[in-house]
């Protein structure tokens, strides 16, 4: 069976939407009348998952009073940093919650859409233990880019590159060979030591099928998602 649980990075400051959103934590920050993790949390639930950890840390309560702990059929639980752990501490510490051997990792931020069931069938066609989904963007300049070749993400180069590229979007399905082997330490990236090792090696697989990329973590594309996120309610 395919894996029906995911991992929602949500615990973020949100330092660079200082000033346009104030009073609530990022992934709550809102998008077309409605907490951007709310729109992100629909999706999720439309592709058939059946178990949400939402990964808090800055501003948690309000993140649980906003969500509870059921959502479009989906049952919610939370993972709470009492200090920030970085994206793979942040990762590690959820995983200990989920009932399955798989999950789908995103960031609570970014939108992208693609079937988390055709990720996760990559990494197995690919016999990889993880697979990323990518953006395909008209300029790499402020992301990085990711060198793909064969189906399978390569390296990861440094931001200031221009053109046009694909990017890492924060989507990935992690099967249970990467969640078992995630460094026992309390804090860590996962990008840094985990996925450009992985990478390097061979053992991400990298999906391309998607569209609709948007990160609400910068005041333009947060400007850009508003009527974006309208056409759809």
């Amino acid at each position: 069976m395919p894996a029906d649980e995911a991992i929602v990075l949500a615990g973020g400051f949100g330092t660079r939407l200082r000033g346009i959103v104030d009073d609530v934590p990022k992934p709550l920050a809102p998008v077309a009348g409605r907490p951007f993790l709310a729109w992100l949390l629909d999706r999720l639930a439309l592709s058939g998952m059946r178990r949400c950890i939402l990964a808090t840390g800055y501003m948690a309560e309000a993140i649980e009073r906003a969500i509870g702990a059921r959502w479009q059929g989906m049952d919610i639980a939370y993972s709470v940093e009492a200090e920030p752990l970085g994206t793979g501490g942040a990762i590690r510490l959820a995983a200990q919650r989920l009932q399955g051997d798989g999950a789908h990792v995103l960031n609570g931020d970014t939108w992208l859409q693609y079937p988390p069931v055709a990720l996760e069938a990559a990494a197995r066609a690919a016999s990889t233990p993880m697979a990323i989904a990518l953006a395909r963007v008209d300029d790499v300049a402020r992301y990085g880019a990711v060198d793909v070749d064969d189906g399978r993400a390569r390296d990861f180069r440094e931001k200031g590159e221009a053109g046009a590229g694909w990017i890492n979007a924060g989507c990935y399905f992690l099967g249970a060979a990467a969640l078992s082997a995630l460094p026992a330490r309390t804090a860590f990236s996962f990008e840094r030591e985990v996925l450009q090792p992985r990478a390097r090696a061979g053992e991400v697989a990298a999906f391309t099928e998607t569209s609709g990329f948007i990160d609400i973590g910068v005041p333009e594309d947060y400007a850009r998602a508003q009527p974006m996120f309208a056409a759809r309610a």
